[in-house]
């Protein structure tokens, strides 16, 4: 599936993001350095109503953020990747755990530990469209 929106549209993008990834538990957002990964998925979790700040996990590796559904408080983890050197490091940061609970995960830079990512995780490709616009590719693998 790819979409293209704007940040006038970004909201009714993520809207329907989220019906479209349907049991998605982890969804790896790839992208260069200002593509919109972060602010793709601050929508994302203004979608879902999240209690706490969103913002960038780049310093924390993990925000953890949590919002009701079905009169249900439920987690969301953001992680971000890219300081990390390899692997090991993730796996010491705890990304395995989070990956592997049945919370929703939402991973920048998810290439920075890819034998960790689970193999049913939905991938999300952003890339510039013009000045205004990004462009999503979603893809199972």
């Amino acid at each position: 599936m790819e979409l293209v929106f704007s940040l006038d549209t970004i909201s009714k993008i993520a809207t329907g993001f989220w019906k479209s990834a349907g049991e998605a538990k982890v969804i790896a957002f790839h992208g260069e350095m200002g593509a919109g990964k972060t602010t793709f998925i601050h929508a994302l979790c203004d979608i879902k109503q999240v209690k706490e700040v969103v913002g960038s996990p780049t310093f924390s590796i993990i925000n953890e953020y949590t919002f009701i559904e079905d009169g249900k408080e439920k987690k969301i983890y953001h992680i971000d990747l890219y300081r990390l050197k390899n692997e090991q490091e993730a796996v010491q940061a705890g990304i395995e755990d989070c990956l592997y609970s049945d919370h929703t995960c939402l991973v920048e830079w998810p290439e920075k530990a890819a034998a960790l990512i689970p193999p049913d995780a939905l991938h999300v490709h952003i890339s510039l469209a013009g000045a205004e616009n990004r462009k999503l590719i979603i893809s199972r693998n």
